[in-house]
């Protein structure tokens, strides 16, 4: 298996949006948005082309990972510049291969070399503890509702990152997305039933569950 990652280009628009499509669909809810937000995302101020990527087994696109510009809001207004991945995917038939590892990696190797301070997710904390992400209440970081969430996981970059840095996440408002506008972007890929599946709830019980430790 020959496995290359590389910046995502022009050419691979549609094949990633395929691909994302795939993995997400009924995942978190019946349907999906993310193949929408990637679309969307690539004219977004918020987007951060360098660290757009795309993995490749024998010269086939199979997964994609995407970052945007997220912030720390202090109490006083101050804000700290971080970064946010998200969407990132690997194709379902390529699961349990290593591939999201080495993509994820690669990411914040490439990241780390760009000087950004931290990374801020929103996520399962196993999938991204093994990487040093922490829930946000270590760092005193919370959502904008001053709550901690077990899934507001954070990065930081290099050694003393978020010293002295204290408020609550922002995310890009790319992920603002209204229900009939990606419907409409739906309908021009091949029809797909949406239904209900059991990773809905775990989803739904994950996103809400407080971190009280």
């Amino acid at each position: 298996m020959n496995i290359n990652i590389r910046n995502e280009e022009p050419k691979d628009y549609r094949s990633v949006e395929e691909i994302a499509r795939e993995a997400f669909w009924n995942l978190y809810f019946p349907g999906c948005h993310e193949h929408f937000v990637i679309h969307k995302m690539r004219d977004h101020k918020d987007f951060i082309r360098d660290l757009a990527f795309v993995v490749e087994v024998d010269d086939q696109i199979v997964g994609g990972i995407f970052y945007t510009h997220s912030k720390i809001v202090s109490e006083k207004n101050k804000e700290y510049k971080t970064i946010s991945f998200g969407p990132v995917f690997i194709s379902p038939e390529f699961h349990r291969k290593g591939l999201g590892k080495e993509l994820i990696t690669h990411s914040i190797e490439v990241a780390k070399k760009m000087g950004y301070r931290a990374i801020l997710i929103l996520g399962y904390p196993y999938h991204y503890e093994p990487y040093g992400f922490l829930g946000g209440k270590r760092y005193n970081i919370s959502m904008a509702d001053e709550k901690y969430y077990k899934g507001l996981l954070i990065l930081p970059l290099y050694e003393g990152a978020l010293d002295n840095v204290s408020g609550h996440a922002v995310f890009s408002d790319v992920f603002d997305v209204k229900d009939e506008d990606a419907d409409e972007f739906d309908k021009s890929f091949m029809p797909k039933e949406k239904k209900y599946q059991a990773s809905q709830d775990e989803y739904e019980m994950t996103i809400s569950l407080l971190d009280e430790q």
